[in-house]
């Protein structure tokens, strides 16, 4: 099974690092949840999980900011931009739930919410 990662070289970098931007916080929410609960790692705390979590919306604009001129230049949708789309989405919903935690997680779903308003705006330019 092979895994579509984009047209080109740069597009399939910059899936490739959207990736990491959205894995991470999830495998540090996983590690967090069973190292406190069977390996008896009472320093774990909910910080461990947040953290990242609020911290991945930033490399989502990092990627979208890197990457801009490949995603809305093309004529159709690249692979990139929709891959940002649901992440952003995705995201958006994750800090919706971290914001009952830390008020800090009202940037990241500003960045979430800014991607997902830029998105269209800019596309609609390259294309005038």
């Amino acid at each position: 099974m092979s895994v579509y990662t984009g047209r080109s070289r740069k597009e399939s970098r910059g899936v490739k690092l959207l990736g990491v931007f959205a894995v991470v916080p999830v495998l540090c929410a996983a590690f967090q949840d069973l190292g406190s609960k069977y390996g008896g790692m009472d320093w774990l705390t909910r910080a461990y999980t947040f953290g990242p979590l609020m911290l991945a919306p930033v490399g989502f604009l990092i990627v979208f900011i890197m990457y801009r001129e490949l995603t809305f230049n093309s004529p159709r949708g690249t692979y990139l931009n929709q891959t940002i789309r649901v992440v952003c989405y995705l995201y958006l919903f994750l800090t919706a739930i971290a914001l009952l935690y830390s008020w800090l997680a009202a940037i990241s779903m500003l960045i979430c919410l800014s991607i997902l308003v830029a998105g269209p705006i800019l596309k609609k330019r390259a294309a005038a």
